[in-house]
């Protein structure tokens, strides 16, 4: 008798195909690819830095305007540049010779609403 009850409740419990978990994984894959790869971009302190002092400035900032504000190469600063513009955060234009940034408020507002939803 406990047997049968113990197959009942697998045969109900895990079926895996069926699972409220597997539709909402499939659904949302994609979503929280782009999510992980926008927090590990903002996961590195000086990324967050350049983010707020792009965010913080009133026009666009050119990257030889950046440089300065760190303790690092310009090659690192273009390094974390490119990286937060592959994730969507900071919008980057050249105009000649120089590269202007400016902070993507949607992706910021992508990344706490993935984050509200995942509560």
């Amino acid at each position: 008798m406990t047997t049968q009850a113990k197959d009942i409740n697998e045969a109900a419990c895990c079926d895996a195909e069926q699972g409220p978990l597997r539709e909402t994984a499939t659904a949302s894959d994609s979503r929280l690819a782009d999510a992980a790869t926008l927090f590990k971009a903002l996961s590195d302190e000086t990324r967050l830095r350049m983010v707020q002092a792009i965010a913080r400035s009133q026009q666009e900032l050119c990257e030889c305007e950046i440089v300065p504000q760190f303790a690092l190469s310009q090659s690192t600063i273009s390094y974390h540049l490119k990286v937060l513009r592959e994730a969507g955060i900071v919008e980057c234009e050249k105009q000649g010779l120089w590269t202007y940034c400016r902070v993507n408020p949607r992706a910021l507002m992508a990344a706490v609403k993935t984050l509200a939803d995942l509560a």
